[in-house]
């Protein structure tokens, strides 16, 4: 056997594994998309309507908001001020602005804080002189601050609507097993322009079929990192907050999850957010939540397998662990087709059946993902639906391509600087009132 035969050889075994991990990747998202239609078609949900405790003003419990911040000046004030308008008593809300900021961003926030104590605020700046542990060491710190039952989390470019936690925290309390309450997120600069469209459209895929899904199904879904709100005890209960990954708030949601906890999703009402707007910024994220996936794989995996759940929890919870493998796998099977078709001379016959699934694999779950949400939430014309959803494939291969190598090099063990995601636009006011989302068309 040739040289060029064994080489043929490997990069067919290269493309069967690739495609293999997107049937795997897709199959959850078919699985996701079946329980949709199912729940649409008979108009039952699979999971109870969210209970909530009714609590007196004099009983609602001390709330600790924490917002972890790294070089965001043109975020920070803003940030307290919108945490500071929060619908809460009071002497039960302490804002805690977590700060590893090197430049002009700590100088800003001492003046907002200063603003905010002065107007009778229980508000306190912790800055750190370095970052260990990134985000996750942050909160850690902060948490060691504070006593208070309840915890939320915002990132400094979300702004909550006044009635947030009043909205979501009577949820928790009413759930004594629940660990945390994640919210639905909104994008305020969603339409600026095609990468912010494509992202609002993943997004609200997220949101409203896969994190929704999965919490009435009964599956194990993640804590996003912002919008949510946390039970102490549950944080405590799981380890509490953990450097290794980048992605701390996937590795807590698991380990809770291990130690007996779940989480709640409320669809309303949404906390508002910003996403990039240029590529090079979103390639920046998206390679920071491969890499963290992959950092919690290696380390919680087997130790979902070995829990004492059903086999259908274990495999939920590996689907979600493991949907970044889409990445890998997308750009193995870019890289063995291109070359199996030089090495066949264009000839690309033998592959067109596995093509062909997995085409049509994309176009169900692209479909089946996105059309529930941009009807629900009314994002503009079905025109620029169609356009949004279109832009998608292009983006996904040029992501998975890019991030390839810097995703295998973590999956052999090597480590990632947390990286953030530089926004460039301003927040909008307004939101998250849908209707000031839509598209004349």
């Amino acid at each position: 056997m040739s040289f060029l035969e064994l080489f043929r050889i490997g990069c067919e075994i290269g493309l069967l594994a690739a495609f293999c991990g997107l049937l795997f990747v897709g199959g959850g998202f078919l699985i996701l998309i079946g329980i949709n239609i199912f729940e649409q078609s008979t108009g039952r949900l699979l999971g109870k309507p969210l209970s909530t405790a009714v609590l007196s003003e004099a009983s609602l419990p001390l709330i600790l908001v924490q917002i972890p911040v790294f070089n965001e000046p043109a975020m920070v004030a803003d940030c307290l001020r919108s945490a500071a308008a929060l619908d809460w008593p009071r002497d039960r809300l302490h804002i805690q602005l977590l700060d590893d900021s090197t430049d002009e961003t700590t100088v800003i926030a001492n003046a907002v804080v200063r603003e905010l104590h002065a107007q009778g605020y229980l508000i306190s700046h912790l800055h750190r002189m370095d970052r260990r542990g990134y985000k996750a060491g942050a909160l850690a710190a902060g948490l060691a601050q504070s006593d208070a039952p309840f915890v939320a989390v915002l990132d400094a470019d979300f702004r909550p609507p006044a009635n947030w936690l009043r909205a979501v925290v009577p949820a928790l309390i009413a759930d004594p097993s629940a660990s945390f309450v994640q919210s639905r997120c909104e994008f305020a600069n969603y339409r600026t322009n095609w990468l912010t469209r494509a992202q609002g459209l993943m997004f609200d895929a997220h949101f409203v079929i896969e994190q929704a899904t999965r919490f009435r199904a009964g599956w194990l879904f993640q804590f996003n990192g912002t919008g949510g709100v946390w039970r102490r005890a549950a944080i405590e209960a799981a380890g509490g907050w953990a450097g290794y990954s980048l992605c701390e708030d996937l590795d807590l949601t698991i380990r809770a999850e291990i130690a007996g906890w779940h989480g709640i999703f409320a669809m309303e009402p949404a906390v508002p957010g910003l996403v990039p707007e240029k590529v090079s910024h979103w390639q920046v994220q998206q390679r920071r939540w491969s890499n963290g996936f992959v950092q919690v794989a290696r380390k919680l995996l087997s130790e979902v397998w070995t829990a004492k759940w059903p086999i259908w929890r274990k495999l939920s919870a590996s689907f979600l662990i493991l949907i970044q493998t889409f990445y890998p796998c997308v750009a193995l099977a870019c890289l063995s087709l291109a070359l199996c078709a030089v090495i066949r001379g264009g000839d690309l016959a033998p592959y067109l059946v596995g093509i062909g699934t997995i085409t049509a694999l994309v176009l169900i779950i692209g479909v089946g993902m996105t059309l529930v949400p941009y009807v629900i939430l009314r994002r503009g014309s079905f025109w620029r639906y169609l356009a949004t959803l279109a832009s998608l494939i292009p983006l996904m291969i040029y992501v998975s391509l890019s991030n390839a190598p810097s995703i295998l090099k973590t999956v052999f063990g090597a480590s990632e600087t947390w990286k953030r995601t530089p926004k460039t636009t301003p927040f909008l006011e307004g939101l998250p009132a849908t209707d000031q989302l839509n598209e004349a068309g």
